[in-house]
């Protein structure tokens, strides 16, 4: 049985009451001063980069959760950002590259378990295009390499909702 996502929270975070409990399946309202924080994904992103001869770059992940497995270049959009600039930012973070233009694909629903905390996310994924194959990894990448997507293997993936879009783009791509 899935815990509820805001059981780890026991007091207020707006007046430090204990009378903060669980209202609804998103959000904790405290009786004492009135607030209610709801609890609502956070915003992910991940890419598929080609470069001209339809190689796709992975990175290997140089950090938990699942070090040491292949992953898409991506990360946590910052507040502020637009997933697209998020896209662009993380790319160049991971990779060094100097993305341009990112187009949506598709999102998939995700929990990520950070810090012995499972973080609801909203992962998007975006298609990019570069001539540039000139790669540095950086930030969480240990490692960026170019497949042919014929050696692009789902379960070398570390995690769930990277796995499932690489089966989906490797389903609508070959």
């Amino acid at each position: 049985m899935q815990h509820h996502p805001l059981e780890i929270f026991r007091y207020c975070p707006k007046c430090g009451s204990e009378l903060f409990e669980i209202h609804n399946f998103k959000s904790k309202h405290c009786s004492n001063c009135g607030f209610t924080y709801y609890q609502n994904p956070s915003s992910s992103t991940a890419a598929f980069i080609l470069n001209s001869k339809g190689e796709l770059l992975v990175v290997r992940r140089g950090k938990e959760p699942a070090k040491g497995t292949l992953d898409l270049p991506g990360g946590f959009v910052d507040n502020g950002e637009s997933g697209e600039h998020g896209m662009i930012r993380e790319i160049k973070e991971e990779t060094g590259l100097d993305i341009q233009e990112v187009k949506y694909l598709f999102s998939i629903p995700n929990i990520y378990r950070y810090s012995g905390m499972d973080i609801h996310t909203l992962d998007m994924f975006y298609l990019c295009h570069t001539d540039d194959e000139t790669t540095l990894a950086g930030d969480d990448a240990a490692e960026c390499t170019w497949l042919p997507l014929r050696e692009v293997y789902v379960e070398r993936f570390g995690l769930r909702s990277i796995r499932e879009a690489v089966h989906r783009f490797l389903q609508q791509n070959c």
